[in-house]
């Protein structure tokens, strides 16, 4: 929203300089205002006065000063996840409005978001938000949203990158990670003033990630990707985070005082029964030589005897286990599952890493009456968005994959459970910020189910209980080994499990990896205390 005053005792003053400068009444008018502006106004945030409704918590306020003052508009918003990037953003260009430097603006988020940008743009910071509909060309909107998935697809792309913005806005930012895939190469050739892109995950694959990303909001500050690469390979890592550091904010949730509800953890370890135990070490011995096919069987079997079985059936479709398989009764985690959630009696959230248990559990969901609402990936924009109403209004439970970690609010919800361990506990963290977040006014309650002495126990005992991931005490892992030149946490431990051959072999190598991980979060954390 353009700050507009009463034209009229300006516009003589118009009249005398439009002819001598060949401006128009818009271009004079932002100029005028902002010269209106006292110097210590100019370096002070104004937008509040429009937002009374709205309190910053201090290191968003911090956030938005820096970006305002110190980075010119153009920066990374990589705050963990929960702790308001979207309203550190809004706050940004409400700012950059309010001031006249933006009337045209574009913001790319993902398909299953953009209703909740276009309500919470609207009703929170009084931004006349549009999302792109197709029967309209994209300049009959000043602030447009849009998902990258259709912007970048012509005609679309070309009609945009052949226009200038005022400002941009990415959400999920990561997505531009890789610079051969058509995001990155789209978003490149945008031309704003201001660009702020948004990721709780600058880091998911490497430290390049950080330089792609970088090279978007500010092009050549880094150098070429040799020479970056080089100065980190050759230790300057100091010299390489002040320069990110010009134009990234990264607050972690360890950082600051604020709480919003403690979490309250719960473990829950399960035996199976003894037919489905018998199926397992089948499970375990039967691809002795392919062993990541094994560890792919086996946690699928301690997630749900469908997600396993469709597995092998792909493998096989006269595989002899099917047949042990389809007599087993339900499944143990299962029906424990039924058991918590009749025990919470409020609404919750279920991950699950396959559709398949997805799929399942809603049926044993149904079964015990209990109205579950499923949400995954495959969903289209407004079945997504219809299936996140129907559980707020209708529903006991959303079961969900991981496709619900992507930048849903339910802080109305205060129950999760862990139905699947996700192998990389940055993906865990990332779950529980949908309800544990900015606006969260009560405690939260976090269930993990865990199958004894299976593959996952023994993930739980080497990685989760090891770096205390249940209390959310976790560091940068992915950035801590790509500084050593390895992949992600989850890849490398497939990695070690798939290739070593026996327990003991994969137990060294996985306490190194630990070692190696606790010793730079020891570092990270005397730095803390020095800075």
């Amino acid at each position: 929203m353009t700050l507009y005053v009463d034209a009229s005792p300006i516009w003589d003053r118009f009249n005398e300089v439009k002819h001598d400068h060949n401006c128009d009444w818009d271009t004079f008018k932002q100029a005028y205002q902002l010269g209106q502006l006292s110097l210590s106004s100019r370096n002070q945030l104004i937008s509040g006065a429009y937002l009374p409704q709205l309190e910053l918590l201090p290191h968003q306020q911090d956030a938005v000063n820096q970006v305002i003052h110190d980075m010119h508009g153009r920066a990374i918003l990589a705050d963990e996840v929960g702790l308001g990037k979207t309203i550190e953003a809004g706050v940004i260009l409400k700012e950059l409005m309010v001031k006249g430097l933006v009337k045209r603006a574009l913001i790319l988020v993902p398909p299953s978001l953009l209703s909740q940008w276009e309500q919470e743009l609207n009703q929170t910071f009084y931004i006349p938000a549009r999302t792109k509909h197709r029967s309209y060309p994209w300049d009959a909107y000043d602030i447009v949203i849009s998902s990258l998935d259709l912007a970048k697809k012509e005609p679309h792309a070309s009609a945009l990158t052949g226009q200038s913005f005022d400002c941009i806005i990415v959400d999920e930012a990561h997505r531009l990670k890789n610079p051969k895939t058509k995001n990155y190469q789209f978003v490149k050739q945008l031309q704003s003033t201001y660009c702020l892109l948004l990721t709780a995950t600058p880091i998911q694959n490497s430290l390049d990630d950080i330089y792609h990303l970088m090279t978007i909001v500010r092009p050549g500050l880094l150098g070429d990707r040799r020479l970056f690469k080089q100065r980190v390979n050759d230790d300057q890592d100091k010299d390489i985070q002040s320069i990110v550091r010009q134009s990234m904010i990264r607050t972690r949730k360890k950082d600051i005082t604020t709480q919003w509800g403690e979490r309250h953890i719960s473990t829950e370890q399960i035996s199976f029964t003894e037919d489905e135990q018998h199926v397992y070490e089948e499970l375990s011995t039967t691809n002795a030589n392919q062993r990541l096919t094994t560890l792919t069987l086996e946690r699928e079997f301690c997630s749900s005897r469908e997600a396993c079985y469709v597995s092998l059936q792909k493998q096989d479709d006269h595989h002899p286990l099917l047949s042990k398989i389809e007599t087993l009764p339900h499944h143990a985690k299962a029906l424990k599952t039924i058991e918590v959630i009749q025990s919470i009696n409020q609404p919750v959230i279920v991950f699950t890493e396959y559709k398949s248990s997805q799929i399942y559990l809603q049926w044993l969901c149904q079964q015990n009456g209990i109205r579950a609402i499923p949400y995954n990936g495959d969903f289209k924009k407004s079945k997504k968005q219809w299936m996140l109403q129907l559980f707020e209004q209708h529903g006991d439970v959303l079961i969900t994959t991981d496709a619900g970690t992507e930048g849903l609010n339910l802080q109305y919800c205060h129950h999760m459970i862990h139905y699947d361990l996700p192998w990389n506990p940055m993906r865990l963290e990332q779950r529980i910020g949908r309800i544990h977040r900015y606006g969260q006014e009560h405690d939260i309650y976090i269930y993990y189910l865990i199958m004894a002495n299976t593959i996952e126990d023994y993930i739980w005992q080497v990685l989760y209980e090891k770096l205390n991931v249940f209390e959310g005490v976790i560091g940068e892992l992915d950035q801590i080994l790509s500084h050593y030149g390895l992949s992600t946490i989850e890849e490398e431990m497939t990695s070690i499990l798939a290739e070593s051959s026996s327990k003991a072999e994969a137990n060294i190598k996985l306490q190194n990896m630990m070692s190696v991980i606790e010793y730079e979060q020891a570092k990270e954390g005397v730095r803390d205390e020095t800075s």
